[in-house]
């Protein structure tokens, strides 16, 4: 790297990236830069040999000289190959990889959750802002950058639905993917289903709830994923249900409902976001934004196609990922800050952990009615 963070070191606009961790996320990754004017894949790393072998299948199948190739990420941060590198490990393995990599100046974002413990998150933070002051530490919450989100936070801001009182997150999906060494299958290695998937849902909350959580409750269990699989002898322990309440300093509650066994559903994603003037509908798999205001009258809803401008890979998150790609370049092109910084990913996870504990110690009936 240059003395400056701020440019890339090649002496262009061209940002030379390395992908540390190529399973499917780290190949999502790399379809999106590949799209990328004045980009470049050259280096990737990871332990698992066949991945590395699909990364570089990626790169060269898109016309592109095959990346430097490493089994350990250290080696490709001495390689000085790299201008800015892409975290998509394990989500356990988030803790050390970020810590080496902000050891260096090589620009970062980091897949979601930051992290599966708030120490470690703390920890990470703490190191990023040790760093230069004009390298862009970015947290991977592609979410936000979903078009018919993107759209209702606009409308939050604009002041349509006057002030926010409810916000209301539904995902019913598809059952967590296999993962190479099935690593995603046990609380341990993820933080939790609330942390590994939600911390997503939990970041928008505080988005639109324009304030920072301070109280969780929740319930959830694992009902129907996963009960007949068998690793090392172990059943998976991760939560495929769950009820997540959680309330705002500001006053605002937010609500998830998540079932990751409802794949037979029309969107996997709908945010409902309601005011004292009106009620927002961000509808994903659709793709519309529903707009409704007290005023028009009762049922009189605006219901607005959302289209994806300016998207040239869709890939896995509607065209959300390549979106945020585009912002993360030009932040390192114009020296510019990150948008989603390392804290936005602390409180994602903060909320997930603290919903799992509600879900733990959860107060019952018998307790209230044994003691009054």
């Amino acid at each position: 790297m240059s003395e400056s963070s701020a440019a890339p070191s090649s002496g262009s606009d061209v940002v030379r990236y390395g992908v540390i961790g190529t399973g499917m996320m780290g190949v999502e990754h790399i379809q999106n830069i590949l799209h990328l004017d004045g980009s470049e894949v050259t280096a990737i790393s990871d332990p698992h040999g066949p991945s590395r072998a699909a990364a570089i299948a990626e790169v060269t199948g898109a016309g592109r000289s095959a990346p430097a190739a490493f089994e350990h990420h250290g080696a490709l941060l001495e390689s000085g190959l790299v201008d800015a590198v892409v975290i998509a490990t394990p989500n356990m393995t988030h803790v050390d990889v970020l810590g080496d990599v902000l050891a260096t100046d090589v620009h970062v974002m980091v897949e979601k959750p930051l992290c599966t413990t708030v120490a470690d998150c703390q920890r990470v933070v703490d190191a990023a802002a040790a760093g230069p002051a004009d390298r862009v530490v970015w947290m991977g919450l592609e979410y936000r950058y979903m078009p018919p989100t993107t759209a209702l936070l606009s409308e939050i801001a604009a002041g349509s639905v006057g002030r926010v009182h409810m916000v209301a997150i539904r995902e019913h999906r598809f059952p967590f993917l296999v993962k190479v060494g099935d690593w995603n299958r046990f609380s341990r290695n993820t933080g939790g289903t609330l942390v590994e998937k939600c911390c997503h849902f939990f970041d928008l909350m505080r988005l639109a709830a324009g304030a920072e959580p301070v109280r969780v409750m929740a319930s959830g269990g694992q009902d129907v994923n996963h009960l007949d699989e068998r690793y090392d002898g172990e059943t998976p322990d991760i939560l495929d249900n769950a009820y997540v309440i959680v309330e705002f300093a500001n006053g605002v509650r937010g609500m998830l409902d998540l079932c990751m066994f409802a794949e037979a559903s029309r969107n996997e994603q709908e945010i409902a976001v309601t005011g004292d003037d009106g009620k927002l509908e961000a509808l994903v798999t659709e793709s519309l934004l529903r707009v409704g205001r007290r005023s028009d009258g009762l049922h009189v809803v605006d219901e607005r196609p959302i289209t994806a401008d300016g998207v040239r890979h869709v890939g896995l998150h509607h065209g959300a990922s390549y979106l945020e790609h585009v912002d993360f370049r030009a932040a390192i092109v114009d020296g510019r800050p990150a948008a989603v910084t390392l804290t936005d990913g602390l409180w994602s996870v903060a909320m997930g952990v603290a919903a799992h504990r509600s879900i733990d110690e959860p107060v019952t009936i018998a307790e209230v009615l044994a003691n009054g």
